[in-house]
């Protein structure tokens, strides 16, 4: 299984907009794709509740992990990005 570390990139971390960003990327996937504290159960990175529950800052590592590549590289992108700019 692919994973991908990351580092947070948006001011409030993985909060209220940018989970909903990763969310709604996922979802368009053909693939699912997991993010996660590492040493932590991972969570669906469609599910923007989910991804709010990890409660991962800026600055804070999370693996990003799927079946496919591609698409642990476009979310893994997603959330290095600040995504309240």
């Amino acid at each position: 299984m692919p994973t991908k570390s990351v580092v947070v990139g948006s001011a409030v971390g993985l909060h209220a907009r940018p989970a909903a960003i990763i969310s709604e990327a996922a979802a368009e996937l053909d693939h699912e794709v997991l993010i996660g504290i590492p040493g932590d159960e991972a969570v669906a990175a469609s599910s923007a509740l989910l991804i709010m529950t990890l409660g991962a800052g800026k600055g804070a590592t999370v693996e990003i992990s799927g079946d496919d590549q591609a698409a642990v590289d476009a979310i893994a992108a997603l959330v290095e990005k600040d995504l309240d700019a």
